[in-house]
């Protein structure tokens, strides 16, 4: 199979989802011992979360940029970014490469629609959440109108991302929190529900509402094993 270009780092705990779900996608398609041929390039976050907060996005670019050519020099046939947010800055990766570059939110929104789901809730960092750059996507490329919590459920939302779940801190009741923000949205028409954030996965499953759950971390993973399969 060819080799994926993970970067990851934002966080490391959901970039170990990561490399445990493309392994294990690759085994259930190949079977045996198979393993995905993988590289991961590792970033600091400490500097990316304080470059997101001080909005510095063009510095952020060139940063995931670089990340993306390093594993492109390293041997990777296609490169994927470990997390949705970043995609604020997909553009500069893209353009970045010669190989292709596998946007997040396009398995998830052909999840979506296959499963004939038309209004969908989105639960992310305030930035995935209440900027353009995914929520568009998903309208422009998929036809599907996302609808995010109120302020207060963006707010506490946000803050267990980056308080909790990047630090490996699973909270029951910040669990009920996501419960409430998934319900009001649902009181709204939401069909299912985005997990538009890499860490969500660690603190939200299925059995955990009653909203289908689209988790982009799994479908993105899997997008990526696939293509590597297909295009050996």
């Amino acid at each position: 199979m060819k080799t994926i270009g993970v970067i990851g780092g934002m966080s490391w705990e959901s970039s170990t989802e990561y490399y445990r779900l493309l392994n294990r996608h690759a085994k259930a398609r190949l079977g045996g011992h198979h393993n995905a041929r993988s590289l991961m390039l590792t970033v600091d976050f400490a500097s990316i979360e304080a470059d997101q907060r001080a909005g510095a996005w063009d510095r952020l670019g060139d940063q995931m940029a670089d990340a993306a050519q390093r594993l492109e020099r390293g041997g990777a046939d296609i490169v994927i970014l470990a997390t949705n947010t970043m995609h604020r800055v997909y553009e500069s990766v893209e353009s970045a490469i010669e190989v292709p570059f596998l946007h997040i939110a396009d398995p998830t929104g052909a999840a979506l629609r296959a499963a004939g789901i038309e209004r969908v809730g989105l639960l992310g960092t305030r930035y995935t959440m209440e900027q353009p750059f995914y929520a568009g996507r998903l309208r422009e490329r998929f036809g599907l109108d996302t609808l995010i919590p109120d302020d207060d459920g963006r707010r506490d939302v946000h803050r267990i991302i980056y308080d909790e779940l990047c630090h490996g801190v699973i909270d029951a009741q910040s669990r009920k929190v996501y419960q409430q923000a998934i319900d009001e949205m649902a009181s709204r028409g939401a069909q299912a529900v985005i997990l538009g954030c890499t860490e969500i996965t660690l603190l939200i499953k299925q059995e955990d509402t009653s909203l289908p759950v689209f988790d982009t971390t799994a479908l993105h993973a899997q997008a990526a094993v696939d293509w590597a399969i297909q295009n050996r």
